[in-house]
C-alpha cells in the first residue's frame, strides 16, 4: 500500500499520489493520462492533475487498483 509520507514532492496536491514504490511501468499514464505524467529525471510517475470529473476519478482509482506494486495512493 501506497504510503502518504513516502510520496514524491512533484505530486500535485489532492488525495491521489504516488510514492517511491513506483517502478516505472506505465500503467498509471496508459490508464489515467490526464492525470499522470513520467518524471523523466527520476524515472517514475506522479499525479501532475487530480481528478475533476467522475470519469477521472474512476480512471485515477482504476490506475491505483492496477498498481502492480501499490505505489498510488488516496489520501482521502
Amino acid at each position: 500500500m501506497a504510503d502518504v509520507a513516502n510520496k514524491y514532492s512533484d505530486n500535485v496536491e489532492g488525495k491521489f499520489f504516488v510514492d517511491d514504490q513506483c517502478i516505472d511501468c506505465d500503467l498509471c499514464r496508459e490508464t489515467a493520462p490526464a492525470n499522470f505524467k513520467r518524471n523523466d529525471d527520476g524515472g517514475h510517475s506522479y499525479v501532475y492533475k487530480q481528478p475533476e470529473t467522475p470519469e477521472e476519478e474512476a480512471l485515477c482509482q482504476e490506475a491505483m487498483d492496477g498498481c502492480p506494486v501499490e505505489a498510488i495512493g488516496n489520501d482521502a
